[in-house]
C-alpha cells in the first residue's frame, strides 16, 4: 500500500475506505463496507424524498462569486427555479453555491448532496436541505435520481464524470431521455471536437450528439427544459407531500 496516498488523510473512516479500494479485504471488512453503503443509500433516500422534481446543476467548486461563470450560473438557476423546479447541486462552493444561491434569489427550493472528502468540504449556505454522503457513487445516484434535467457548467474532472455518467445512462436507456444542457461553447469547444472524433471512429453514433444542447443562452436553456422536461413528461404543479410520522420523517 502506498503511504503517499494516506498521507494527510486524518479521518480513520476515509483511511479505511482508501485501503478497501486497493483490493480484496477480509470478508468481515467487506461485509461492514456493504452495510455502510446500504446505510448511506437509506440516508440519502430519506433526506431527499420530499424535494420534488429537480434540475441538477454540475460545475466547478473553484469559482468565486466574482467569476463570470458563477454569475451566469446564478442567473440561469434562478430562471430554472422560476419554472417550479427544485435546484439540486453537490452542495459545495463555486458553481454549486451559485446555483443554490440563484434558486434562493427567486424564492425557489434549493437542495444539496455534499460529499465527505479528505480535505473538508462543507455545504454552502444557500440550501434548504442537504445530505452529506461518504461515497461518490452514491452521491451520483442521488444527483441523478430526483432530476428531470441536467445542466453542465464549466468544471473539472468531477464535472465531466457527472456529465458522462448522465449521458451514458440516457444513451443506454437506463434512465429516461432527460435533457442535458452544456453551458459555455468556448469552454467546451475541445470536448465537442472530441465528440466528432468519436463519431468518425464509430465509438458513438451521430444521433448521440442529439442527447444534449450546447448553448451560451440562458433563454435557450430555459426553453429547452420547458420543452424536454415539463411538456415531454407532463409535469404539473402539485401540493407537496407531507412527511409520515410512521417512518419518523420530518
Amino acid at each position: 500500500m502506498s503511504k503517499e496516498i494516506l498521507k494527510g488523510v486524518k479521518s480513520p473512516r476515509l483511511r479505511n475506505e482508501i485501503r478497501f479500494l486497493e483490493g480484496p479485504q477480509s470478508r468481515w471488512a467487506e461485509f461492514k463496507y456493504t452495510v455502510s453503503v446500504i446505510h448511506e443509500f437509506v440516508k440519502g433516500f430519506r433526506g431527499l424524498h420530499f424535494v420534488g422534481p429537480c434540475v441538477t446543476i454540475f460545475g466547478s467548486a473553484r469559482f468565486d462569486e466574482n467569476h463570470p461563470v458563477y454569475k451566469q450560473t446564478r442567473r440561469l438557476s434562478g430562471k430554472i427555479a422560476e419554472l417550479g423546479f427544485t435546484i439540486m447541486t453537490g452542495g459545495g462552493p463555486g458553481v454549486m453555491e451559485a446555483a443554490n444561491r440563484g434558486a434562493k434569489d427567486v424564492g425557489g427550493k434549493s437542495v444539496g448532496c455534499n460529499i465527505e472528502l479528505p480535505h473538508e468540504q462543507t455545504h454552502n449556505s444557500y440550501l434548504d436541505k442537504w445530505v452529506t454522503i461518504k461515497y461518490f457513487f452514491i452521491r451520483k445516484v442521488l444527483l441523478i435520481k430526483y432530476s428531470y434535467a441536467f445542466v453542465v457548467m464549466p468544471g473539472g474532472f468531477g464535472t465531466l464524470d457527472e456529465f458522462f455518467e448522465s449521458i451514458t445512462l440516457i444513451q443506454t436507456r437506463k434512465i429516461a431521455e432527460f435533457p442535458i444542457i452544456i453551458f459555455d461553447k468556448e469552454f467546451y469547444e475541445k470536448l465537442m471536437e472530441h465528440n466528432q472524433t468519436m463519431v468518425k471512429a464509430g465509438t458513438i453514433s451521430p444521433d448521440d450528439l442529439n442527447l444534449f444542447l450546447l448553448t451560451d443562452s440562458v433563454e435557450e436553456a430555459v426553453q429547452y427544459i420547458k420543452e424536454k422536461s415539463i411538456v415531454a413528461f407532463g409535469l404539473k404543479y402539485m401540493k407537496p407531500r407531507k412527511p409520515s410520522a410512521i417512518f419518523f420523517e420530518r
